[in-house]
């Protein structure tokens, strides 16, 4: 098997004129706002959904089995599908939604995708908030779902295309900090709702969702496009323009005719899903897909979807298992912090690789741990000194994930695709990510019941997988101008014989 070594590095790609602009950390962080939604719905739903508030009128017979029977499996305490489906069900609709998102983005640019999902996300948060039953919380969840598949397709494309190669991994890891921060926010508000003793506080939890969609939706107004969609809209002269504001320098020629020559490639294409899959882009096709993945079976949405609900069956009492979930979140936005530092100096690859070793060790030990404790009974009672000691080794894993596959996982996928698939490569990311997102979601507590402790070492197990299909398979990528990224498949020792010397003369030959 060939070996995937460090293929292209500062030096490997062209170099344009101009650098970092306030205008464009400016467009940049306004667009990654898009990422407050989905990060305040995955911590949201947790912890609602561990709150006795909501589960009495909602999940009765949840809520008899958490209270009634004290001799029941831990394990299993909330084995329902139908509360699962309240968490899972906005990623089944996501799933769905990106491949019209795709199409949207394609034809009439990034801002206007970005707009749509955030109006769609608005109205399923003002639904959940004044949920009567469980139709309008299910509803509510699919009108998330469109919002949340709208903004993962076109957020990461746009912040790409806006930042210069240097900064691309620092700029659009801003997607990642603001689901980070909307996750963080979530636990907060939870622990605070749930002290509210007339019992609606769930109802501020999901409807809070609103202030995020407004931000996201108003931001958006006032985005321009990027200069790679003006084109493809076929408006050349506003696209120079456009190009020259973000870059800081009039002189833009040589980075503008790269985009020129990308657009009329993309354009002779007519069937850019049917090109997607052809052997030409086959490493961008089994990146997008495998990455997101990967992404989901390290296990992480256990974590982020139920570190509540996880807590509370570890024997963590009502506001313990709250609390608990606050640190993870605090732990999860300092790391991402960490990831934007040293994304574009030490690399994708050293942090994925990183990453991965430290999630298998403390998956290992979680297990080991919750073993000794509860053994395949699901009966025991941890210390103070063991709660603390798993906390800590979420917390690690956590980390881990945040200055890896977090970020990178939006990252690496949004900026390995030339213009003419970029769409369809995106649209890939974000529905194999929502597919897996759903399954987790929905069968976790049930794996959980099943599985017991060694459900940790299933999930250790694919991120073994990963970690290895990283060291073979993935190139380096930083500072890579996103248009020159065939230069990279090139130089990789197995994903050489897919490219072609005229790809790569065509995309970096042309005259300025």
């Amino acid at each position: 098997m060939a070996g995937g070594g460090y293929a292209a590095d500062q030096g490997d790609g062209r170099r344009y004129e101009g650098g970092v602009t306030a205008f464009v950390v400016i467009t940049c962080l306004v667009a990654a706002m898009g990422g407050l939604m989905f990060g305040y719905d995955i911590g949201i739903s947790g912890g609602v959904t561990a709150m006795d508030s909501f589960l009495k009128p909602f999940f009765p017979h949840v809520y008899k089995k958490q209270h009634g029977n004290h001799e029941e499996n831990m394990y299993c305490k909330f084995d329902d599908h139908v509360l699962t489906l309240f968490t899972s069900s906005l990623y089944l609709a996501a799933l769905i939604a990106s491949f019209f998102a795709s199409a949207t983005t394609r034809r009439f640019g990034r801002k206007m995708s970005m707009m749509f999902g955030g109006l769609v996300f608005l109205g399923g948060a003002i639904l959940n908030g004044a949920a009567v039953n469980v139709a309008m919380l299910i509803v509510g969840r699919l009108m998330l779902g469109v919002g949340v598949g709208f903004a993962n397709q076109s957020v990461p494309v746009y912040l790409s295309e806006m930042a210069p190669a240097n900064l691309r991994g620092a700029l659009n890891m801003g997607f990642q900090m603001a689901i980070t921060i909307g996750i963080l926010a979530a636990n907060l508000i939870n622990y605070g709702t749930s002290k509210i003793k007339s019992g609606w506080g769930w109802r501020i939890s999901l409807g809070l969702a609103a202030v995020p969609a407004i931000i996201f939706t108003i931001g958006s107004l006032f985005l321009p496009d990027t200069p790679n969609s003006i084109l493809e809209r076929g408006n050349h002269e506003k696209a120079k323009k456009m190009l020259q504001k973000i870059r800081g320098t009039n002189n833009v020629d040589e980075e503008f005719q790269d985009l020129v020559d990308a657009t009329m490639a993309a354009k002779q294409v007519e069937h850019p899903w049917k090109n997607f899959t052809g052997r030409k882009y086959r490493p961008q096709l089994i990146i997008c897909t495998f990455i997101p993945f990967f992404q989901q079976l390290t296990g992480i949405n256990v974590i982020m979807f139920y570190a509540p609900v996880l807590f509370k069956t570890l024997g963590f009492g009502d506001d313990a298992s709250l609390m608990s979930a606050v640190i993870t979140g605090v732990v999860n936005v300092v790391a991402t912090m960490v990831s934007v530092y040293c994304v574009d100096k030490l690399g994708r690859k050293a942090l994925f690789l990183e990453g991965g070793v430290q999630m298998i060790i403390c998956q290992v030990l979680v297990a080991v741990i919750i073993g000794r404790v509860f053994g395949t009974g699901g009966e025991g009672e941890m210390s103070k000194s063991v709660s603390s000691l798993v906390l800590f080794l979420i917390c690690a894993y956590v980390a881990a994930f945040a200055w890896s596959w977090g970020p990178l996982g939006w990252l690496v996928p949004s900026e390995i695709c030339p213009l003419e698939i970029r769409s369809a490569g995106q649209a890939t990311n974000v529905s194999v990510n929502m597919f897996f997102t759903f399954v987790i979601g929905q069968f976790f507590l049930s794996m959980l019941c099943h599985m017991k402790f060694a459900l940790f070492l299933f999930f250790g197990g694919f991120v073994i997988i990963m970690t290895i299909f990283i060291y073979y398979f993935v190139p380096e990528t930083k500072n890579v101008p996103i248009e020159e990224m065939n230069q990279v498949w090139k130089q990789h020792g197995f994903w050489s014989k897919y490219v072609s010397n005229d790809d790569v003369t065509a995309r970096t030959s042309s005259p300025p």
